[in-house]
């Protein structure tokens, strides 16, 4: 019988692993055995969401593959790149990847390292090895955009790149789609292009050990650089060679689109022809290997890591914006309720998170998302956002102290996925907690100032935050700091006075309590206009329970006048009752999930009825389209209502809200 079509979609739990490419080969035996591939609506499908993924793999930049797919393995396919370069031959023996090569830099073997555009301080497993590793380096280069990345603190020579809203070039998509990318700014100060950084070193270090005149860097533009990748193509799986920069600055064009045809190939396989030298497809007998370190009675829980829905790797470019905090506000460690409860932890307890790598102390939240011994802690967070400082002294180094560096024997990808640990309650007495509107201008010199003062405490983080106005430029858009830190006692009143000065707490008109001898401490600052009071900024320090309500407070831009002197009140209740906006699930228009859950309770039909009315009214999800999945949850877990539910204005208005899905 004719079977429905079947597509795999899978992210980085196959990848991530220590058998990560059997993983992938398991799960295309499936799909070759059962014909699920070479047809519309079937076939694996990786949604890696990594930079330009396939396009780097396209052009071979990896340590052990050649250009158009080719194996370094293979005299032939060496052969081709080094006539295509006008070389005698290539090198057969791969270089080593990002795990190996920081241990080899670890060992002393690699004496030098260039970083080009990532951040192995923050991203890399196994942070004390890393960390050796460009500490022993005689000769770091960083080549990056932001200088407030973990990494930038270990270069010797810091050269700056532009980011991809100044780039020119092409990316692929996960479709086999090429798309010309022009720079939408131009690039400021020095900054200078990654190819052109790259082709100026190239032709200098030619002239060093070559001395030829005729250069073998012969790139004087991104497109005179992809015409030669086009070129290396020819014959291959992916050729390219019908393409142009002018055919792609009319529309995306997929491979393959060899010289002559007229448009690319929207599915592979249809034919059943695969690249191989027979056309035949290959199965991979693969063997079952379990995960790299198992839990055991010392290290009883599971640690994944992943991403947030708003955020990006290391958060260099989007921890700057406050608006992307908005869904996940601070570090924290999730765990099942039910292993929260059994060692007598509350939601915001701190924990020491400890694996046979590095240890790390962060708040404990719970998730009934999870199975029992098994943990969540985003990938994202590192120094910049979290740290501290240890009972022996060292560092704290974000989520990737705790991660192996076990990887692939063939993808020689870590596995970030799985790694052994154990949770243990932290006990320290004392807390703060402060946050403050700042002007943009000052922003960012505040929170690199107050990352240094992170290392005075046990256990610290800093964020931005923001009143999330719409991306239609209705309302102005502010933006502050959030800072948390806990230690056994209580620090100096010269180290307090230090965060209040860089969050403008410092003025004559801040209302204050101090009680040293009890190590209390709280600072407010209101704003009084026209119409209106609000809080510009608090600072709580000792007791940080009234944080349930003052910071509501203070983010949703709440009349204050009625507090007064009683903001410097401790305790967890508030003298006048604060009504929150809710939490925001649309980042692009600024709607709360307070705002989704009464427009909800008036709007009636199916759920994709429900869901547009929603839209309309709303527009929640019709940008960029994160908070989709998010979305539909809601409507889906909302009571139905029937028509006669709904009062005559309500039914009216619903009516005129009605429009078509979606979806951003």
């Amino acid at each position: 019988r004719t079977r429905a079509p079947t597509l795999s979609l899978y992210c980085q739990g196959l990848n991530q692993s220590s058998s990560g490419t059997a993983k992938n080969a398991a799960l295309i035996n499936l799909h070759l055995a059962t014909g699920q591939i070479g047809k519309r609506g079937a076939g694996p499908f990786s949604l890696t969401g990594q930079p330009n993924a396939m396009g780097g793999r396209e052009v071979g930049g990896m340590a052990n593959l050649l250009s158009s797919h080719r194996d370094l393995n293979n005299p032939a396919h060496r052969a081709e790149v080094a006539a295509l370069w006008g070389l005698s031959s290539v090198p057969s023996k791969p270089g080593k990847t990002a795990v190996e090569m920081f241990q080899a830099a670890a060992d002393g073997e690699i004496k030098a390292l260039w970083i080009a555009c990532t951040n192995p301080a923050q991203s890399m497993p196994d942070q004390a090895t890393v960390r050796r590793a460009l500490q022993r380096a005689e000769f770091v280069v960083v080549q990056e955009a932001f200088a407030s990345t973990a990494t930038c603190v270990f270069a010797d020579l810091l050269l700056p790149a532009t980011t991809w809203g100044e780039k020119e070039g092409t990316v692929t998509n996960s479709e086999r789609r090429i798309s010309r990318v022009r720079a939408a700014v131009a690039a400021p100060g020095e900054t200078r292009h990654d190819w052109q950084i790259v082709v100026d070193f190239s032709r200098r270090l030619q002239a060093i050990g070559v001395g030829s005149e005729a250069t073998l860097f012969p790139y004087p533009s991104p497109e005179s650089i992809w015409n030669e990748h086009r070129e290396s193509t020819r014959g291959r799986d992916l050729d390219i060679t019908g393409m142009s920069y002018a055919l792609l600055a009319h529309a995306p064009q997929q491979w393959p689109l060899p010289e002559g045809a007229t448009q690319g190939k929207a599915r592979l396989y249809e034919d059943a022809v695969f690249p191989t030298p027979d056309g035949r497809a290959r199965f991979v007998n693969t063997v079952y290997q379990p995960v790299a370190e198992p839990r055991e009675a010392r290290y009883p829980f599971s640690l994944s890591t992943g991403r947030l829905r708003d955020q990006w790797h290391g958060m260099s470019r989007t921890g700057t914006l406050g608006r992307l905090f908005g869904h996940v506000r601070e570090p924290a460690l999730q765990m099942h309720p039910q292993d929260m409860a059994r060692r007598l932890l509350t939601e915001g307890d701190l924990v020491h998170v400890t694996s046979k790598r590095g240890s790390i102390l962060v708040p404990v939240q719970a998730s009934a998302e999870l199975g029992l011994s098994q943990v969540f802690m985003a990938m994202h967070w590192g120094e910049e956002f979290l740290s501290g400082i240890s009972a022996t002294g060292q560092r704290l180094a974000g989520v990737n102290a705790l991660t192996t560096s076990a990887f692939c024997p063939d993808s020689k990808q870590p596995e970030f996925k799985h790694a052994a640990v154990k949770v243990l309650k932290a006990e320290l007495p004392w807390s703060l907690l402060a946050m403050a509107w700042l002007p943009a201008s000052h922003l960012q010199s505040a929170r690199h100032e107050l990352q240094q003062l992170m290392l005075h405490f046990d256990y610290a983080s800093c964020v931005p935050f923001s009143n999330n106005t719409a991306v239609d430029g209705a309302g102005q858009e502010r933006s502050g700091l959030l800072f948390r830190a806990t230690a056994f006692e209580a620090p100096t009143d010269a180290l307090l006075a230090q965060i209040e000065s860089l969050l403008n707490l410092d003025s004559p008109y801040v209302l204050r309590y101090a009680d040293k001898k009890c190590g209390q401490r709280r600072a407010a600052l209101l704003q009084h206009l026209d119409t209106c009071t609000t809080l510009e900024g608090f600072m709580l320090a000792g007791d940080t329970r009234a944080q349930s309500w003052i910071s509501t407070l203070l983010q949703d831009q709440l009349p204050a006048q009625s507090y007064g002197r009683a903001l410097l009140l401790p305790g967890a209740e508030p003298p006048v009752q604060v009504v929150s906006r809710g939490k925001p699930v649309c980042a692009c228009f600024n709607v709360t999930d307070v705002a989704i859950d009464a427009q909800l309770r008036h709007t009636k039909g199916t759920a994709q009825e429900r869901l547009g009315s929603l839209q309309a009214a709303l527009k929640c999800g019709t940008n960029c389209g994160s908070c989709m999945p998010q979305l539909q949850r809601m409507v889906r877990d909302s009571p139905e209502i029937d028509a006669q539910d709904l009062a005559p204005s309500d039914a009216v208005q619903k009516n005129t809200l009605r429009a078509p899905v979606l979806s951003g």
